[in-house]
């Protein structure tokens, strides 16, 4: 049986952890949002060792997470391979398609401006003859898609096989979307609110906070490229079915709305997908040390600080957040990626900042050991920018939520977060030009570690631990939906057997 496999880099952990690697032994073709596209047989996902020019610098492959498409069989008489199988077959080579695009346009975080997503995307659909005429010989059952690769419905219809979209945000952002790419909202003033009364508890959003790639839709609407994107969304949402990061428990009133308002006709919750270890990479840091520090400091005595790969603080924030830590008293852990400044060639953290809390403040520079870190005994709360994954790995850890978006679809999970689910408090009404006060921002990070205040939001968010937890165990939600996914798969290759 054979699956093609398209992603982009963003939604990338996702779908190393939604691995297919054990249970397909067959042709898989991944686009990756990086230097490069790939098309090969075996495991995509494991493997550093064909696609990585990096691989000697990264740890070893993860381990298959709790709830894998490894573990699940997709032929119905088939036993899962043994984990020893080897990921390729001696004989299977690489398909190298490159991008003809400048160095700037290899990863989202170096793109010269927002802007140019529209420009990568379109790049990404120049691919399609060559994917086609690969697929022609090695013939799939089904297309799985990335949602940032819309255009491949028409890849799918080519090829006369179904297609089956993968989305690594929530489904309250998929039902947003989808209202706005057929309404098209354009209010001159950004603090206008935008009500989207189809979905489920009719919410509304200053324009502001609409998710970015709309705004930005909106800024350059009128180019090749920006319409081009729009259409294809609006295409690329007639799918066979719907794959999501997510689990019943927190998003099931929007997975319904998917099957109603959308179509879809199959909807699988597949969520929470995340790495069953974490995915260190470099840190000034060492590992040992961190964790050394977290055994020694008392339990629940700890925020956990970061704010993804994406998003870099200007300098007012930097010196905003660093003096709320110093105010709180708090023990935390602040991971602050390259340490570098928005716009500029200056530090992040404050000078001195790191002797002014020594010993009850640790700072990682480089990747954190986030799930590691989340999970650990001593940490309580996670100050985060609410980007999907964090929330989810957040989530799994049952540590309370300090919300502070900035942009994409974080408005839209905080909404999510402290509203409906009531797992997180608001620490800053976000944006990438909102500087918080420190004084209160400090004051809420002391409480934040203190169990006397926010009880109701504790306890609230050791629950959905508990039920996103008890979601990818056999007979949860999400292990249903699993188990749903690999049975239709079953069936198509059966049938294009």
């Amino acid at each position: 049986m054979k699956i093609t496999i398209l992603y982009t880099k963003k939604s990338s952990r996702s779908l190393r952890a939604l691995s297919l690697q054990g249970s397909l032994r067959a042709p898989l073709l991944l686009i990756n949002g990086g230097r490069q596209s790939f098309a090969y047989p075996g495991n995509p996902f494991s493997s550093p060792r064909i696609s990585d020019p990096h691989a000697r610098s990264r740890p070893p492959p993860l381990p298959p997470p709790p709830l894998s498409l490894t573990h699940r069989p997709l032929h119905p008489h088939q036993p899962p391979p043994p984990p020893s199988l080897p990921l390729l077959h001696p004989s299977a080579s690489p398909l190298l398609l490159p991008l003809s695009l400048p160095p700037a346009f290899h990863h989202v975080r170096t793109l010269p401006s927002h802007s140019a997503v529209a420009t990568l995307i379109h790049a990404y659909s120049l691919l399609s003859p060559d994917i086609l005429l690969w697929c022609r010989s090695h013939r799939p059952a089904a297309i799985l898609a990335d949602f940032f690769f819309p255009w491949t419905h028409r890849l799918a219809a080519d090829l006369a096989v179904p297609r089956l979209v993968f989305y690594g945000v929530g489904p309250l952002l998929v039902s947003i979307f989808h209202r706005l790419w057929l309404d098209l909202p354009r209010p001159a003033d950004p603090a206008a609110l935008i009500s989207f009364p189809s979905i489920p508890g009719s919410p509304s959003f200053p324009f502001s906070h609409l998710p970015s790639l709309y705004r930005l839709y909106v800024a350059g609407s009128g180019s090749p490229e920006w319409d081009f994107l729009r259409d294809e969304m609006v295409a690329g949402e007639s799918a066979w079915a719907a794959v999501i990061n997510t689990f019943d428990a927190l998003d099931g009133v929007y997975l319904c709305h998917l099957k109603g308002e959308m179509k879809f006709n199959r909807v699988f919750a597949v969520g929470p997908i995340h790495p069953a270890v974490d995915r260190a990479g470099g840190t000034d840091v060492v590992a040992e040390e961190l964790v050394a520090w977290l055994d020694g400091s008392p339990a629940k005595s700890v925020v956990y600080v970061c704010f993804g790969s994406q998003f870099t603080h200007d300098m007012a924030q930097g010196r905003a957040l660093g003096e709320a830590l110093e105010r709180s008293g708090a023990r935390f852990v602040w991971c602050v990626g390259s340490d570098r400044v928005a716009g500029s060639d200056g530090k992040l953290v404050p000078e001195g900042f790191e002797e002014r809390v020594k010993g009850r403040g640790m700072v990682v520079r480089g990747w954190a050991l986030q799930v590691e870190i989340l999970r650990h005994r001593a940490v309580t709360s996670f100050l985060t920018h609410c980007g999907w994954n964090s929330v989810l790995e957040g989530m799994v850890a049952g540590v309370m939520l300090l919300a502070w978006p900035m942009e994409a679809d974080q408005f839209l999970n905080v909404r999510l977060l402290v509203e409906e689910a009531g797992v997180a408090v608001l620490a800053c009404a976000g944006g990438p030009e909102i500087v918080p006060d420190p004084e209160e921002l400090g004051k809420l990070l002391a409480e934040s570690v203190n169990a006397n205040a926010f009880v109701e939001t504790r306890a609230r968010s050791v629950e959905m631990g508990r039920k996103a937890k008890e979601a990818v165990l056999e007979g949860g939600s999400s292990f249903r939906d699993m188990e749903a996914l690999v049975a239709e798969l079953s069936e198509l290759g059966l049938h294009n057997a």
